[in-house]
């Protein structure tokens, strides 16, 4: 597919991964150029995202955002989706979509697929931001939370709908999900993680999805010596507040010149 443009919009596009078609919105400039890279059934539309691609094309710098398989835009189905599987999503786009270094900005769970892009492409990638970043969250946050009625689900029928403040309906979980996700894991190993560019962690501490500890966590596995954590003590996990947003672009200005 390939949208037009509306006022100014960028236009969606999509590139063929494995027979899904992932859109993505790219807006050309200079370098390094930023990625933005959703979370756990986000998608490209949220604030976050487009605040920083408005950001980006104000300062004439490239910008890509798109959406993993069977998220917002793209193609796909749900019950196949998996940490891997976005990852190599991500890497797709990576390859494909951009030219030379990047920085990679991960909301969540977006996170933990920028450092698995880093692990996968040191050389393209020019620096990480983490927005509430939730590696390994399918172990730590979600596995220890499940009940009888959960794992019974899971084994009967492969999946279970965990419930969401930011969906009525719910979050399918799939045992696909949580068993592959294990062959991905970077905090639960307990070994250092080989990154070493300049890394900035944003953190609310109110964030009652993913605790704020992991960014100190995180910011202690990392190799890298340039590591700052950011914690707003009033901040959600969305952290898309006005105040939220123009502290995001502020540290990824920064960033951007360090």
């Amino acid at each position: 597919m390939n949208g037009k443009a509306m006022d100014g919009e960028v236009p969606i596009h999509s590139l063929d991964r494995a027979g899904t078609a992932i859109a993505y919105r790219r807006s050309p400039g200079l370098g390094p150029g930023l990625v933005f890279l959703t979370g756990f059934r986000s998608d490209m539309g949220g604030g976050k995202a487009v605040a920083l691609e408005r950001w980006a094309r104000e300062r004439g710098r490239s910008f890509v955002r798109f959406d993993y398989h069977a998220h917002g835009a793209s193609g796909g189905n749900w019950v196949e989706g998996s940490i891997g599987r976005w990852r190599d999503d991500a890497l797709a786009v990576l390859d494909q979509v951009t030219q030379g270094p990047q920085i990679l900005v991960g909301s969540s769970m977006g996170g933990w697929i920028a450092l698995l892009l880093a692990l996968a492409r040191p050389d393209r990638v020019a620096g990480l931001f983490g927005i509430a970043p939730a590696p390994d969250f399918t172990e730590r946050m979600i596995r220890p939370r499940l009940g009888l009625a959960e794992w019974r689900a899971l084994e009967s029928d492969g999946q279970f709908i965990a419930p969401s403040a930011y969906d009525p309906a719910g979050y399918p979980i799939t045992r696909h999900l949580l068993e592959e996700a294990r062959d991905h894991l970077l905090l639960t190993t307990g070994g250092p993680i080989p990154i070493s560019c300049p890394v900035r962690l944003l953190h609310g501490q109110r964030d009652p999805d993913i605790p704020w500890q992991t960014s100190l966590d995180l910011a202690a596995a990392l190799e890298s010596d340039d590591v700052r954590v950011t914690l707003v003590k009033d901040g959600d996990h969305r952290l898309s507040r006005d105040a939220d947003l123009a502290l995001m672009l502020r540290l990824v200005g920064e960033l951007a010149v360090a």
